[in-house]
């Protein structure tokens, strides 16, 4: 818009692009929310009009009005880790595309204090909803004290709902499941376990799955050793076991299994005619490990839209439940027959 000399100049309102169109300003805000409600030609003009002055929506004057924000809340205390960034980055891209804004706050995986803190920094921010990616079993007493405020999505296998917490899972379980179901299958009976932090809900499923799977199969469980996400844990690991290698490795997630293949090479093992290796996560590039990894795939971007969906139906009164969806097994050179 013009100006006088020396003034700033001032932003395009509702009601000059209504005059620039020759409507009412109530048909620009019909234009504006609700699209299919005004005539094409009359819904072309109007946007042609906001196209040339430059209009944009003032969303703190629309907050004001309407007593929504439409900003959600995402913490994240993996942001470093595969798994939880792929997630916080679906849940990103689900929200732009339903019209809402996200609020990432990431904090340290151990910093239990830095979590509430956050949660309070996102409600006083005026967020509608929080979206947890806070998969440490510690999670629960703040989703339970920050859903009094707002209602929750937690993203963790084996989290209980509350009344105002959904949770949102790939079911880690069954990926587990899937990849020792996967090795018995092959021929091998030993299969050990090279696990994630014991204080991660999803190493916790993960682990239950290759339990479950050998008990199935009339198995007994060999070695399992836990430790954290990071490729060297997979190397120490099959240094601990060199005395007595199983015939199969399942290893808790991409990176681990990436070390264990490392350790494995070093000692001369072949991989898969002595030791088979499966990891987890399905990892860009997991496809060019030497030899090509086999792995669980887990739907992130469906994962995302899941839980912006949940975070709705929860904003309107839904309680607080349960949702999962299944991860797939993709099988390379790594555990083949």
């Amino acid at each position: 818009m013009a100006s006088r000399q020396g003034e700033p100049a001032r932003r395009p309102g509702m009601v000059d692009v209504a005059r620039a169109a020759g409507v009412s300003h109530q048909t620009v805000s019909r234009v504006l929310n609700a699209p299919d409600s005004v005539r094409p030609e009359t819904r072309e003009r109007v946007r042609s009009a906001i196209e040339e002055l430059g209009y944009r929506r003032n969303m703190a004057a629309r907050a004001l009005v309407t007593s929504s924000t439409r900003t959600i809340g995402v913490l994240t205390t993996g942001s470093h880790f595969h798994g939880p960034a792929s997630t916080t980055a679906a849940i990103e891209d689900a929200a732009r595309s339903a019209g809402y804004a996200s609020l990432v706050t990431p904090v340290l995986a151990h910093d239990r204090g830095g979590v509430e803190d956050a949660l309070d920094f996102l409600v006083d921010r005026g967020v509608e909803g929080i979206v947890a990616v806070a998969p440490q079993a510690w999670i629960a007493t703040s989703a339970q004290r920050a859903a009094r405020r707002v209602p929750m999505v937690v993203v963790a296998d084996g989290l209980d709902p509350g009344p105002r917490i959904h949770v949102v899972s790939v079911d880690q379980e069954l990926g587990a499941r899937m990849a020792v179901g996967h090795l018995l299958a092959t021929g091998r009976r030993d299969v050990a376990h090279v696990a994630g932090p014991a204080d991660w809900y999803d190493a916790r499923a993960r682990r239950a799955g290759w339990v479950g799977a050998l008990e199935d199969a009339g198995a007994t469980a060999g070695a399992c050793l836990a430790g954290p996400w990071d490729p060297r844990h997979g190397y120490e690991s099959v240094a601990a076991l060199a005395g007595e290698l199983p015939e199969a490795l399942f290893c808790a997630n991409d990176l681990i299994a990436l070390g264990a293949l490392a350790g494995l090479r070093e000692r001369g093992v072949a991989v898969p005619e002595e030791v088979a290796v499966v990891g987890y996560d399905d990892i860009a590039g997991a496809e060019y490990f030497s030899p090509s990894l086999s792995t669980v795939r887990q739907p992130f971007d469906e994962l995302g839209s899941l839980c912006l969906d949940v975070l709705l139906r929860a904003l309107a009164g839904e309680a607080g439940a349960c949702h999962s969806i299944a991860p797939t097994l993709r099988v390379r050179g790594s555990s083949a027959p």
